[in-house]
Protein backbone atom coordinates (compact mmCIF):
# COMPACT_ATOMS: atom_id res chain seq x y z
CA UNK A 1 0.00 0.00 0.00
CA UNK A 2 0.93 3.34 -0.92
CA UNK A 3 0.94 5.62 2.26
CA UNK A 4 0.41 9.64 1.20
CA UNK A 5 3.42 11.95 1.84
CA UNK A 6 1.12 13.86 5.21
CA UNK A 7 1.22 10.06 7.04
CA UNK A 8 4.93 9.55 6.26
CA UNK A 9 6.10 12.91 7.09
CA UNK A 10 4.05 11.85 10.70
CA UNK A 11 6.33 8.79 11.04
CA UNK A 12 9.96 10.52 10.07
CA UNK A 13 10.72 10.14 13.32
CA UNK A 14 9.30 6.77 14.62
CA UNK A 15 11.93 5.26 16.03
CA UNK A 16 12.38 1.20 15.33
CA UNK A 17 11.47 0.87 19.38
CA UNK A 18 8.37 2.39 18.49
CA UNK A 19 7.99 -0.16 15.63
CA UNK A 20 8.62 -3.03 17.92
CA UNK A 21 6.38 -1.98 20.53
CA UNK A 22 3.69 -1.26 17.83
CA UNK A 23 3.94 -4.84 16.24
CA UNK A 24 3.34 -6.03 20.17
CA UNK A 25 0.49 -3.79 20.52
CA UNK A 26 -0.72 -5.17 17.71
CA UNK A 27 -0.37 -8.84 18.73
CA UNK A 28 2.97 -9.62 16.80
CA UNK A 29 5.45 -12.09 18.71
CA UNK A 30 8.87 -11.61 18.98
CA UNK A 31 10.07 -15.39 17.16
CA UNK A 32 14.01 -14.96 17.44
CA UNK A 33 16.83 -11.88 18.35
CA UNK A 34 20.19 -12.03 17.14
CA UNK A 35 22.15 -9.03 17.76
CA UNK A 36 20.65 -6.21 16.00
CA UNK A 37 18.00 -8.47 13.63
CA UNK A 38 14.22 -8.95 15.28
CA UNK A 39 11.94 -11.31 13.94
CA UNK A 40 7.98 -11.39 14.65
CA UNK A 41 5.17 -13.65 13.64
CA UNK A 42 1.50 -12.80 13.88
CA UNK A 43 -0.66 -15.34 14.63
CA UNK A 44 -1.26 -16.54 11.19
CA UNK A 45 2.45 -17.09 10.34
CA UNK A 46 3.76 -14.12 8.60
CA UNK A 47 6.75 -12.66 9.42
CA UNK A 48 9.06 -9.71 8.79
CA UNK A 49 12.35 -8.47 10.21
CA UNK A 50 13.44 -5.34 12.09
CA UNK A 51 16.63 -4.33 11.56
CA UNK A 52 16.74 -2.89 15.31
CA UNK A 53 19.02 -0.23 16.87
CA UNK A 54 17.99 1.35 19.76
CA UNK A 55 16.71 4.95 19.09
CA UNK A 56 17.56 4.56 15.44
CA UNK A 57 14.82 5.80 12.67
CA UNK A 58 14.35 4.38 9.14
CA UNK A 59 14.70 6.43 5.64
CA UNK A 60 11.00 6.98 4.15
CA UNK A 61 11.52 4.28 1.63
CA UNK A 62 12.10 1.62 4.28
CA UNK A 63 10.00 2.70 6.31
CA UNK A 64 7.00 2.58 3.75
CA UNK A 65 8.84 -1.20 2.70
CA UNK A 66 8.40 -2.57 6.21
CA UNK A 67 5.08 -0.84 6.55
CA UNK A 68 3.87 -2.42 3.32
CA UNK A 69 5.28 -6.18 4.45
CA UNK A 70 3.67 -6.08 7.92
CA UNK A 71 0.29 -5.00 5.88
CA UNK A 72 -0.36 -1.86 8.07
CA UNK A 73 -3.39 0.57 6.27
CA UNK A 74 -3.84 4.38 7.72
CA UNK A 75 -6.20 2.74 10.00
CA UNK A 76 -4.05 0.56 11.98
CA UNK A 77 -1.51 2.78 12.35
CA UNK A 78 -4.21 5.45 13.82
CA UNK A 79 -5.29 2.89 15.98
CA UNK A 80 -1.89 2.11 17.41
CA UNK A 81 -1.19 5.84 17.78
CA UNK A 82 1.16 6.35 15.18
CA UNK A 83 -0.28 8.65 13.08
CA UNK A 84 -2.77 11.59 13.86
CA UNK A 85 -5.11 11.83 11.01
Amino acid sequence: MKFTRPILEQLRNLTKDDLCRALERDGWTQDESRGAVRVYLDGNGKRVTVHWHQGKTMGLKLLSGVLDDIGWNVEDLKRLKLVKR
